[in-house]
């Protein structure tokens, strides 16, 4: 498959995920055929928003997008992962931390907006810091889940769960109690939600025993925007099998739903090569992976899916987002101080 390069710089920053632009109103706005909402690393979800943008005339631009998120600015960071669902674009963090740990609890947020609020003026963007709730819950599903999550090595356990507790400790924190010492450190790559209003997360960190990515379903997103809020409920987890290099570990990088009711994702390492990452140190079966673009449906029953190949995306060791949009595909990659937009 060739591949054609748009690039970009947007806030000096590398871009995570891709998602289609739904908004006639936005569009309009830009004067722009299609676009695509990516979230920038690191920072407030609030000061990483961005548009890359097909202008009439085929000229692609990249649009940085001004954001307000009330009370919340500044308090939230690196959003991975992106979603549409009943005219909301949602917005995820990883729930991680730093490569050598430990968790932090500004990654643990989920934000939304709506995207026609941002042809004028400053974007609202709702913000909801969950202080390791919904790692609570991940967790407690995956203990009973009919598969077996890979045992995080001695490096992950002390410098991701019991460095936690222990910074949490000494400042006195009421989501400590939210972690235990078995825990395994979630890191979120991918969200899309099904028919009936669910969010599958796709995880990059952990994997099964087996080195296979792993799905977790939550019922309940959007009412912790509700006047009353109340935190979502882990229905149970998925195991996309058949798409794992032999001998490696993969986890989620991106996902996206399809026309046909199924979805496409991206599968790759559990973390990056050559930035002191903890996970790498303890399991580096999963570094050497590269991308691959993959497709799936959800089980009948079960917890088992079996994945198809659709494009092995080597050498790309970094695609973190994926599009099939008007018969073309689009990747994202992380890329140091710009943004790497592939065609295909």
């Amino acid at each position: 498959m060739t591949l054609r390069l748009l690039e970009f710089v947007v806030g000096d920053n590398e871009a995570s995920d891709l998602l289609p632009v739904r908004s006639p109103v936005l569009l309009r706005a830009h004067g722009a055929r299609r676009g695509f909402w990516t979230v920038l690393d690191e920072g407030p979800v609030e000061q990483c928003l961005a548009l890359l943008l097909e202008l009439a005339d085929g000229t692609w631009t990249a649009q940085h997008v001004t954001a307000d998120a009330g009370a919340e600015n500044g308090r939230t960071e690196d959003g991975e992962a992106l979603a549409h669902h009943d005219g909301w674009v949602y917005v995820f963090g990883s729930h991680f931390g730093s490569k050598a740990g430990p968790l932090r609890p500004r990654r643990a947020f989920v934000a939304r907006f709506r995207e026609q609020d941002a042809a004028h003026g400053p974007l609202p963007v709702q913000v909801v810091r969950n202080r390791f709730r919904l790692h609570r819950a991940v967790n407690d599903a995956l203990l009973k889940a009919p598969f077996v999550p890979l045992p995080p090595g001695d490096q992950v356990r002390s410098r991701f769960i019991g460095a936690t507790v222990a910074r949490g400790t000494a400042r006195s924190k009421g989501w400590v109690e939210r972690l235990a010492a078995d825990d395994l450190p979630l890191n979120v790559e991918a969200v899309a939600f099904t028919p009936a209003g669910t969010a599958l997360l796709g995880l990059r960190f952990p994997v099964t025993a087996d080195g296979d990515p792993i799905l977790v379903e939550l019922a309940g997103v959007p009412q912790l925007f509700a006047p009353r809020p109340t935190w979502p409920e882990a229905l149970g987890g998925y195991v996309l099998t058949g798409v794992t290099p032999p001998g490696a570990l993969a986890g989620f990088r991106a996902m996206a739903p399809t026309a046909d009711g199924g979805y496409a994702a991206v599968i790759g390492s559990i973390d990056a090569l050559g930035k002191g990452s903890v996970l790498l140190a303890d399991h580096p079966a999963g570094g050497e992976v590269t991308s691959r673009h993959v497709r799936f449906r959800l089980p009948g029953q079960g917890h088992r899916i079996t994945g198809e190949l659709v494009a092995d995306l080597a050498p790309f060791h970094h695609v973190e987002g994926l599009a099939e949009l008007d018969g073309s595909r689009y990747y994202v990659t992380d890329e140091d101080h710009r943004v790497a937009l592939w065609v295909g």
